[in-house]
């Protein structure tokens, strides 16, 4: 007898979450949120989990009751008895912490990993993670997916006689490079010193702009300060255009309006964070289809493979 599927969403998450479900042919499940008046939360399933294959679908960008709220929702699920119990997370939070960069700081990145794994979680389902490694941090299967099924088609009907790929930074630079190689375009590097994070010191171009439509590649668009310098220097460097392609959109501080005030022509990204976008340079793209397509073909012992571009 085959197994019931379904599908609930995290508190942050719904909008998306419900077209994922539509995607899939089916709908979110019932479930409600008790809130005590400290702020404690209690997740509560209204209808039986009892032997099903349950997807929780919820972020997990700060604030840390997004992580928490996804916890408990997969606590409730195991100790309900449900078959198997996989977390979709689209953007999966606190991943820029996958490393110790200088001593006495926490790995926040394995740490997440190891709670998702205590509460009970079978699969993980998520998004271009700031670092490929983070994969190796869970005991259990991870589907890891990447925007550039929805972002490569874009670029292409754009139509750029002149296109380059760029990396906002070092880091980037293999993300850039697998774009630039399956576009057959050059690559250009941003190399910048931070005096600590989310400040940048002083930036350079690694490559040359001049009369070229520049497209920025990066996992991930916060405040906005890199792309927003890189792109007003590569167009002070004869760039005849700047735009951006991020796959998690999280806009923090004044990022609106440095992008606004900025070179970019438009920043692209994906709707793995709800927000309300508050500058019209901001487009979005939906990795709805995207997850729903991998769930059905994870449930049915298929590849997901078809479902990568590069």
């Amino acid at each position: 007898m085959d197994k019931p599927v379904k599908f609930f969403s995290g508190s942050v998450s719904k909008e998306l979450a419900e077209n994922i479900a539509s995607s899939f042919g089916t709908a979110l499940g019932s479930h409600e949120i008790i809130e005590f008046s400290d702020g404690e939360i209690e997740p509560s399933f209204d209808e039986t989990v009892r032997g099903a294959e349950v997807f929780l679908i919820q972020s997990t960008m700060p604030p840390a009751e997004n992580l928490i709220e996804l916890l408990l929702m997969i606590d409730a699920a195991k100790r309900a008895s449900a078959y198997s119990i996989s977390a979709v997370i689209p953007y999966f939070g606190y991943a820029r912490q996958d490393k110790k960069g200088k001593p006495r700081v926490p790995i926040a990145a394995k740490l997440t990993a190891n709670l998702l794994s205590a509460a009970g979680v079978n699969r993980i389902i998520t998004m271009d993670l700031h670092a490929d490694q983070i994969q190796g941090f869970f005991e259990v299967p991870v589907d890891h997916l990447y925007a550039s099924t929805l972002f490569i088609p874009y670029i292409k009907s754009l139509n750029l006689s002149n296109l380059i790929i760029a990396s906002p930074d070092m880091g980037g630079s293999k993300r850039a490079n697998t774009y630039a190689t399956f576009l057959n375009s050059e690559v250009v590097i941003c190399y910048k010193h931070r005096e600590k994070a989310n400040k940048i010191s002083k930036m350079m171009i690694i490559g040359d702009v001049k009369n070229k439509d520049v497209v920025i590649i990066d996992d991930m668009v916060d405040t906005a300060g890199t792309l927003t310098k890189a792109a007003d220097l590569m167009i002070k460097n004869g760039a005849n255009s700047v735009r951006a392609i991020c796959t998690h959109g999280l806009f923090s501080a004044n990022a609106y309006d440095r992008i606004e005030h900025s070179k970019l022509q438009e920043v692209v990204i994906t709707d793995t964070i709800p927000k309300e976008h508050k500058s019209n340079k901001v487009k979005q793209l939906s990795v709805a289809d995207l997850f729903a397509s991998t769930i059905k073909s994870g449930l049915n012992n298929k590849s997901i493979s078809d479902n990568f571009i590069c």
